[in-house]
């Protein structure tokens, strides 16, 4: 990308206005809120909006459980999220709901020019039908035993005990979950989209647009032939009436995505800005939506072709992400890490959490894991003893010494240029959603400013009074790394920043800003940016989180991988079938750390080539950590990550050779690339 200014819209996916916001969801807001917090430091005219999805059965049955009517439902949920966005920094330049005077103009709009452009079709259905609350049933409102295996309790268009899909109807012993009854058959009129008429134009659509990973996925609905969309529901139904058909209303996901243009509307009614500008068709404005790869299908089939089908532009591009796991486990209320954002933020600062997210976060659609321990090491080990340390190792002796006063010029030029010039590639990483790559890149500046700090040994210059010019250029030079590394970390650190800009006496964090360094310059007293995350308060997060429920069943964990040993006897032989599900790819060593109270252990972060992953391996005996970072090794990529005493490991590391200090892996020059699979 250039960096001439553009003009950039970014939404999120709508959170459903049924429930609070947990942990789960926040990947894709914090994901997002960096991406434009990026974009803005970069001066680029970057828009963010998003708005609660706020139609559909569930609405209206929790509403009326309640007592109360789904806009009263509406406006509390809204308030709740848009708490609980503001205490995680989600910077929305507008937040609304698709319940909306624009959401029904633009929903009825495509609508209409897509009926009349000869792509709606309308037929008679058979569904499922409650006679004693008198309403259609959707899918998950109807439960039964699952017609393959028989499990109890099923829902109306999947098994969870055997992954079976079915139609509702096919069921055994039905009930509905809203009154018990058992559901008949009732024939109505629905309305549907004919996607099939935009197969062309999507699958032109898709090269440039989706992550490669979604377009292999895209590929299989293409090969497998697409269906029409049914947009219509049957009354009672929270939502928009179809204009030509009473009694008929559209279903949530039709108008859901709407729901962005909706809310950048308002937005733009309030701020002046041409509507149109932006969603004409050969507009020259980007548009990016960021999703969960579970409502891709919706995203990057109906919503491009619903778009083109009624003459606005498409999205720009489509940005996939994969789910949340704590502790290498699906979230689990009984266990206490099924955690709302609410019950975090009673106990943890909310930019631990958006930076830890960002170590974790690549541009892919793979899942990320919230090890709890590997979180407070890591936050620890980064942000408070590495990049918050460089500042209070320096500033004192400014204030005290030289009443604040940064010196003249910087002594080390060199270090301070080769910090702003790795400005280029981190900004790169960001652009393109690996976040991993950029901390590991900021970190690395973050090293090599402590390292120069050590060596300077400030609090030794200080003693002797004839030095105290070196003290001054020590501690000037380390002022203005801190200043670069959080002008980069600004996207992720929005609070820190603002209170590091306090502290440096400036006004902004501009990107390019840091070109010029701060010189002859007067900072402010130094006041600490940043504590400790302490075991008691995960601890405390994880208690509040814990629910009243039976105990989950007992999953069976893998046993300790054990080190090589030539003397052992050959496993039991497995055949290929087995074999070939095992998921061997090169990896480089991005970072090797000693394990505190561990023998034989290193930790290692190992680059997959656009994500990261944290393993421990038993190589120590062979290597030290430094010798390590920057070398190629093999990696079991799909085992299933393991909790250890020490924290969570997400893979295995490949060795060869008998044991000790014999154990070989790969050279950067052996012309092996990180992710490659071997096959």
């Amino acid at each position: 990308m250039t960096d001439s200014k553009r003009k950039i819209l970014v939404t999120s996916a709508l959170p459903y206005a049924n429930g609070p916001i947990h942990l789960g969801h926040l990947v894709e807001y914090i994901q997002t809120d960096i991406w434009v917090r990026f974009q803005k430091q970069r001066g680029h005219q970057c828009t963010y909006v998003c708005a609660d999805d706020a139609h559909g059965t569930p609405i209206m049955l929790k509403a009326n459980q309640l007592g109360i009517e789904p806009q009263q439902l509406i406006d509390q949920v809204s308030a709740e999220h848009q708490r609980d966005f503001s205490g995680f920094m989600v910077g929305f330049d507008n937040y609304y709901s698709t319940h909306s005077d624009e959401n029904r103009h633009f929903a009825t709009l495509i609508y209409t020019r897509l009926r009349d452009a000869g792509h709606i079709a309308r037929r008679t259905i058979t569904q499922a039908f409650d006679p004693e609350k008198q309403m259609f049933l959707p899918d998950r409102f109807i439960k039964g035993e699952c017609p393959k295996c028989g499990a109890a309790d099923q829902y109306g268009d999947s098994c969870e005990a055997c992954g079976a899909t079915y139609q509702p109807i096919e069921l055994k012993n039905a009930y509905s979950a809203i009154s018990g009854a058992k559901p008949i058959e009732k024939d109505s009129e629905h309305f549907f989209f004919k996607l099939e008429d935009f197969e062309q134009f999507l699958r032109e659509w898709v090269d440039g647009h989706v992550q490669s990973q979604m377009k292999h996925k895209l590929n299989e609905w293409f090969e497998s032939g697409l269906q029409q969309w049914d947009i219509s529901r049957d009354a009672p139904y929270w939502g928009f009436e179809i204009p030509d058909a009473p009694g008929k209303y559209f279903y949530v996901w039709l108008d859901a995505p709407i729901g962005y243009m909706a809310s950048f509307k308002n937005w733009c009614d309030k701020n002046g800005v041409d509507f149109d500008d932006y969603w004409k068709q050969g507009s020259d404005a980007e548009l990016y939506h960021f999703i969960g790869k579970d409502i891709a299908y919706f995203h990057t089939l109906f919503w491009p072709a619903e778009l083109h089908g009624a003459g606005f532009r498409t999205p720009t591009g489509v940005f996939c992400h994969g789910f949340l796991t704590v502790n290498g486990q699906k979230m689990s209320k009984s266990r206490g890490t099924f955690i709302m954002a609410e019950t975090y933020l009673k106990h943890l600062r909310p930019e631990y959490l958006r930076y830890y997210f960002a170590a974790k976060l690549g541009s892919g659609i793979d899942d990320i894991d919230l090890s709890l321990d590997d979180f407070r090491l890591r936050v620890n080990a980064d942000l408070v003893n590495k990049v918050v340390n460089i500042a209070s190792r320096c500033a004192g002796f400014i204030q005290k010494k030289f009443d604040g006063m940064l010196d003249s010029e910087l002594t080390n030029a060199a270090l301070y240029h080769e910090a702003v010039a790795a400005g280029r590639s981190i900004a790169e990483a960001y652009e393109k959603r690996e976040y991993s790559r950029a901390m590991r890149e900021i970190m690395q500046i973050a090293d090599k400013a402590n390292q120069y700090i050590d060596t300077a040994e400030p609090w030794v210059l200080a003693k002797d009074e004839s030095r105290l010019a070196e003290v001054q250029a020590c501690c000037t030079l380390g002022i203005n790394l801190f200043r670069v590394i959080v002008s980069y970390l600004a996207p992720v650190l929005p609070q820190v920043a603002e209170e590091a800009a306090a502290f440096l006496n400036i006004d902004t964090f501009a990107w390019n800003a840091v070109e010029k360094p701060l010189l002859s310059h007067k900072i402010n007293k130094f006041k600490p940016l940043m504590q400790r995350v302490e075991p008691e308060a995960i601890e405390k997060v994880i208690e509040d989180s814990k629910q009243n429920l039976q105990a989950a069943a007992a999953v069976a964990s893998p046993a300790p991988a054990k080190a090589a040993d030539a003397q052992e006897p050959i496993a039991d032989t497995i055949d290929f079938t087995d074999f070939a599900k095992v998921d061997l790819r090169v990896v480089r060593i991005a970072k090797a750390e000693h394990v505190e109270g561990a023998d034989k252990l290193l930790r290692l972060t190992l680059d997959l080539g656009g994500e990261t992953r944290n393993v421990f391996a038993g190589i120590k005996s062979a290597y030290k950590p430094e010798d390590l970072e920057g070398k190629l090794t093999v990696m079991v990529a799909n085992l299933a990550p393991r909790k250890m005493k020490f924290g969570v490991s997400e893979g295995m590391v490949l060795a060869a050779g008998p044991g000790g200090q014999d154990l070989w892996i790969l050279e950067p020059h052996e012309g092996a690339q990180p992710g490659m699979r071997i096959k």
